[in-house]
């Protein structure tokens, strides 16, 4: 043993003795070594000849692989030759002289692989041009037996891998080497190894099972570019058939052949040639099988060769237009479809054929087809079996689904997404045959229902999901009407109790089912006491799963929404029945737990406010059902408030959770009330929400520095500036006082988006609130924000800076708002004055350099309406001085002109385009109000300095003035 082998060893951890990893990079390095010297080549091919080592073996294979990979084109043609010869003589079982026997072939698979990717390494440089006869060569050894037959195999395989397999990433080159190889094998030998194929198969199939089966699996890998009569002829297509069917044979044998006819079936071609291959096949003969084990390897064979089949006579369908191949094409899809809809029921399916875009496609076919004649219908009714199976929740899953833990939730979520297609598909079914999917549907129901309790909970909710999405391929009209086995359905929905109806997966399936199908409720309202049932008792808001509880207050909201005025006559059971969810959601052991997302439960107070809000209910009985809910939460708030100062922290969570509640309900509950009602027809509710406003205000006074709380009062505040219009007016400058007393940034942002609102739904009546309390705001947020642009670079993206920008955003809206409602006049109360140009450079810095576009164009059109509202017609006294002055000096100038001449300023972008056109009115605004003074400053004074420049203005003044 030379010391190259001994740096082998220890680098495979081969050697005898400890290994340290000074060591191994010593082995490591030496062996990096000796591939570069020149003659490392006949190194290896000598160690070849004379080790048994499989690991010197494999680096020496390994090694001439990457040499001859990389330094090809620089070896001497005696190199080549020695190599050539050398290596083609380990793959046939040769001597490479009289005194040296090739050991490489009695190695394990992967040497005898690396030997097959070296070979094949040689005919990528060297086939056909230097060396023809590689193939050719080959033949004659193969009658040395299984050793020999096996390593052509292996080189076969490698070269489809390395080479001509289009599942790989190809380089030009390589798709070039391709190209060549596969042309000059179709011309010198292909048809030899085909013959090479079926000679061996024929002679060893009883003998060598396993050897036919490796002869198979290379030729699957060729039919695809070879010629198809070489296979398709009288004589090798009996054989694979012959082997597919026969019993006793090795099932990895048989699936081999049934891959072989796949790629036959597969075969790219003219529709119309395919069609005849595809009939001449008689491939019916085989669709028994797939009866067989269904976890055998062999039916997934014949899984993959029927629904591979299928595909091909389905696109022989919709690509060729003559009559008699559509009745062609239609009678062999009739023949094979059972069969294929056996496997996707009962079979592993081959990950490269999608189901639902088979079957999506077989049903866009039945479109032409209508009426559908018999076997379309039975059809459908294996479609949608399939689409019931394949949509079946795994068991296993079923206590992480009803508690929803992690492993749950991905789960639920992995089935949400993988059931979308079949849903698009079953609707799809509906529309196509409606009545055959109605009857089936309701047949699922049936069996559910009866079916044993280990599969109750999955089947009873897959019936639900299928009833659910059939829901969208029904009209409206059918909807309300309830065509066909529609209101069957229907009524059986909401009558059957199902015994898993515990279980959160059945209990939220059920509740979404009957909201989806309320419309036609709404049209058959007999059904009413029953819907009512269903969401008040255990199987709804009275659910024992929160989540379900949850989510059933909120489709009950939407059930209300839509029956509204039915359900005055069911008010009282209404609220009797959620007495108990009301006191619940207020209560300290449902505030403490978590309500993340919009479903927190407060959607029953809303469904309560949509019920009693509405005219249809007597005043009386109103204000009734009014009082006995906000007065009780006004009082509990008032307990909660007393001896705030005493509360203990440990205490303070809790309370503030339970405050946070009520507010939550309260404005939930407001959501049912209009305008016109609170403060029109029926006052006396609008003094109720009054009322509870300023106890809810309290909470600002007591606790001013408390977020959560802050947010939902603001919140309410928000809604009832909508519920109660102008008559909220006395309350604003308390609230206001409160909300702006201890105002950070975050807050304050919170805080302009209700001035926002206030504006734009009172304009000028808001005039002397908004006076009021401008100068307190335009202090606040200019002594936080920065005069110039915010810094950036490293270490500046902090949530401070940030907030600061967000509130400068609303900042923006907020001076737009104002403007645009006819309120500027607020700028220029005494106690905002000081504030004026500190806004008017804000602005203006803004309109010419800020980095979003549609914050420059919102200040600029805070400019044009402050120009129009300031000043007058031309050579008229001012109404603010030095506005004028400011504007033609500094905003004409910056933003309307350097602006626009700066390289950032890019008239291809949509917005930029927009802002110019702000620009332009602008200018046209200046000019209709400044007269000549804007356009001798303009004209003059700007570009007087630079020809250029003075056409530019020339051109652009000519345009302002018309």
């Amino acid at each position: 043993m030379d010391d190259l082998e001994k740096a082998i060893l220890i680098l495979f951890d081969e050697w005898g003795g400890p290994i340290d990893e000074g060591l191994k990079k010593q082995a490591k390095d030496y062996c990096d070594e000796n591939k570069e010297k020149p003659l490392i080549c006949s190194v290896c091919i000598e160690k070849l000849c004379f080790s048994n080592s499989v690991q010197v073996q494999f680096w020496c294979l390994q090694t001439l692989h990457e040499v001859i990979r990389v330094r090809y084109s620089s070896m001497s043609l005696d190199e080549k030759f020695f190599i050539r010869k050398s290596v083609f003589s380990f793959a046939c079982l040769e001597a490479i002289d009289e005194k040296n026997v090739a050991r490489v072939l009695e190695g394990p698979a992967f040497i005898k692989n690396k030997l097959a990717q070296v070979l094949v390494t040689l005919i990528y440089f060297e086939y056909p041009l230097i060396w023809p006869s590689v193939f050719v060569d080959f033949m004659p050894h193969l009658s040395k037996g299984a050793v020999v037959i096996d390593m052509f195999c292996r080189v076969l395989n490698a070269l489809d891998e390395e080479v001509i397999s289009l599942d790989y990433p190809r380089t030009p080159g390589e798709s070039e080497a391709a190209g060549r190889i596969k042309d000059a094998m179709r011309h010198q030998c292909i048809s030899q190894i085909v013959r090479a194929w079926y000679d061996i198969v024929s002679l060893y199939r009883n003998s060598d099972q396993e050897l036919c089966t490796s002869v198979l699996e290379s030729m699957r890998r060729y039919i695809s570019w070879i010629d198809i009569g070489l296979i398709v002829n009288d004589a090798f297509l009996p054989l694979l058939f012959d082997i597919v069917l026969a019993g006793g044979l090795l099932e990895q044998f048989r699936g081999a052949a049934a891959g072989c006819l796949l790629a036959v079936v597969s075969k790219r071609m003219e529709s119309q040639a395919k069609l005849s291959l595809l009939q001449s096949l008689q491939i019916s003969r085989v669709f028994g099988l797939v009866a067989e084990d269904g976890d055998s390897e062999l039916v997934s064979s014949i899984a993959t060769l029927l629904t591979g089949y299928a595909q091909e006579v389905l696109e022989c369908f919709k690509r060729l237009n003559s009559e008699e191949a559509k009745s062609v094409s239609m009678e062999l899809l009739n023949e094979a479809l059972p069969s294929v809809f056996y496997v996707m029921q009962n079979c592993e399916v081959d990950a490269s054929f999608s189901i639902v875009q088979f079957l999506s496609s077989y049903v866009g076919t039945m479109k032409s087809l209508s009426p559908l004649r018999e076997k379309q219908l039975v059809h459908v009714g294996h479609i949608l079996e399939v689409i019931r199976a394949q949509i079946f929740y795994d068991p296993t899953y079923r206590n992480n689904l009803d508690i929803l833990d992690k492993i749950g939730r991905e789960e639920q979520d992995r089935m949400v997404e993988f059931r979308k297609d079949l849903f698009v598909l079953l609707r799809n079914v509906g529309r196509v045959a409606p009545d055959v999917t109605q009857v089936f549907i309701r047949n699922v129901f049936v069996s559910s229902v009866a079916s044993s309790p280990e599969r109750n909970v999955e089947e009873v909710e897959a019936a639900l999901a299928l009833f659910y999405a059939l829901g969208e391929s029904v009209s409206e009209d059918s909807m309300r009407s309830g065509s066909g086995l529609l209101s069957e359905l229907v009524v059986m929905l909401l009558s059957t109790r199902f015994p898993c109806h515990s279980h959160r997966l059945v209990a939220l399936a059920y509740l979404e089912t009957v909201t989806r199908y309320m419309k036609h409720v709404q049209e058959n309202t007999q059904y009413i006491p029953i819907v009512l049932t269903a969401f008040l008792d255990e199987r709804g808001i009275h659910h024992p799963n929160i989540n379900v509880s949850r989510r059933a207050s909120y489709l009950f909201m939407r059930v209300v929404k839509l029956l509204k005025v039915n359900l005055v006559p069911f008010i009282e059971k209404i609220l009797q029945s959620l007495q108990d969810t009301v006191a619940q959601f207020t209560s300290m052991d449902y505030a403490s737990k978590n309500h993340s997302g919009c479903e927190d439960g407060s959607h029953i107070f809303e469904a309560i406010g949509l019920l009693i809000g509405m005219e249809d209910v007597p005043l009386e009985k109103q204000s009734e059902y009014l009082s006995a809910l906000l007065t009780p939460l006004c009082q509990q708030v008032e307990a909660l408030l007393m001896n705030a100062e005493l509360l203990s922290p440990e205490e303070a969570p809790a309370k503030f959770a339970i405050i946070q509640q009520i507010i939550v309900a309260i404005n939930s509950l407001s959501k049912g009330f209009s305008e016109r009602l609170v403060t029109t027809s029926r006052p006396a509710i609008g003094l109720m929400f009054k009322q509870t406003l300023d106890v809810l205000l309290q909470v600002l006074v007591v606790y001013p520095k408390i977020e959560p709380l802050r947010i939902k009062v603001t919140s309410f505040i928000h809604r009832m500036v909508d519920t109660l219009g102008a008559s909220v007016f006395p309350y604003l400058p308390k609230a206001l006082e409160q909300l702006l007393a201890e105002s950070e940034p975050k807050e304050m942002v919170d805080f302009l988006l209700l001035l926002n609102q206030i504006i734009c739904k009172f304009n000028t009546l808001f005039h002397d609130i908004l006076e009021e309390v401008f100068p307190t705001i335009a202090g606040r947020i200019f002594n936080v924000i920065p005069r110039d642009a915010f810094p950036s670079g490293p270490g500046t993206n902090t949530e401070e800076i940030r907030e600061l920008q967000e509130l400068q955003r609303t900042l923006y809206t907020f001076l737009h708002v104002i403007t645009t409602h006819k309120l500027s006049s607020v700028f220029l109360s005494p106690k905002s004055r000081p504030y004026l140009d500190p806004i008017m450079q804000l602005l203006l810095s803004s309109s010419c350099n800020h980095k979003d576009i549609l914050v420059r164009k919102g200040c600029i059109q805070i400019f044009i309406t402050l120009i129009k509202d300031w000043c007058a017609s031309p050579y008229s006294e001012e109404k603010v001085p030095g506005f004028q002055g400011f504007i033609i000096e500094h905003f004409a100038t910056n933003c309307c002109l350097y602006s626009v001449l700066d390289r950032s300023f890019e008239f291809r972008d949509a917005n930029t385009y927009v802002l110019f056109g702000e620009i332009v009115l602008a200018q046209k605004v200046m000019y209709e109000k400044f007269g000549d003074a804007f356009l001798r400053h303009f004209s003059f004074e700007r570009f007087s300095s630079c020809t250029l420049l003075s056409r530019f203005g020339r051109a652009i003044l000519s345009e302002v003035a018309g």
